[in-house]
């Protein structure tokens, strides 16, 4: 497996971004700037993408700011915490095919971390976006992210993200997603 990202074996994971949970969390606004911008980097690079919801029932849906990016297919509804104890996601996991993911989510130090601890199990390589996740509290986000790394995780920032993915300037990918970055 490659020690850098890339887009052609990456898989990006967007954790529980829903209606009632964002408001309580600490920065959560620049978090969902965060993912949103990587997922139009993903439509514009043709990275597969999957999308959690922690029961949508009690938390509501994804935020509305994110709908328009993302394809109702690829929403995936869960009670568990973590998403690899959920077959319907584990089962959209194993249909893309992809060994290297790329994750941001809320919360960092619950459902965040039990799905990439899991993934880690399951011999997945894991980048966990740090100005992309976030809980309630602060010193929770650092909590989970230090077990993360303990346990194997990356964490990388959404440029590092993007320019490992785009490889090189000069090209028609470069250019399109040059604004999304400045």
């Amino acid at each position: 497996m490659s020690l850098r990202m890339k887009a052609n074996e990456s898989l990006f994971i967007v954790v529980d971004i829903q209606e009632k949970l964002v408001p309580a969390l600490f920065d959560a606004d620049g978090a969902v700037k965060v993912v949103q911008k990587l997922l139009q980097v993903t439509q514009k690079l043709k990275i597969p993408y999957l999308v959690s919801e922690q029961y949508p029932k009690g938390i509501g849906h994804t935020l509305d700011v994110l709908k328009p990016l993302i394809a109702p297919s690829l929403v995936i509804e869960k009670v568990s915490f973590s998403c690899m104890l959920e077959p319907n996601f584990v089962n959209a996991l194993e249909k893309v095919g992809r060994k290297q993911i790329v994750l941001c989510g809320m919360e960092t130090h619950v459902c965040v971390l039990q799905t990439v601890l899991d993934l880690i199990d399951d011999g997945y390589q894991v980048f966990v976006v740090e100005d992309g996740v976030t809980s309630r509290v602060k010193e929770n986000k650092k909590l989970g992210l230090d077990r993360m790394c303990q346990a194997g995780a990356q964490l990388v920032s959404s440029e590092m993200v993007i320019f490992e993915w785009l490889e090189r300037a000069a090209t028609e990918e470069f250019k399109s997603i040059l604004p999304l970055i400045k």
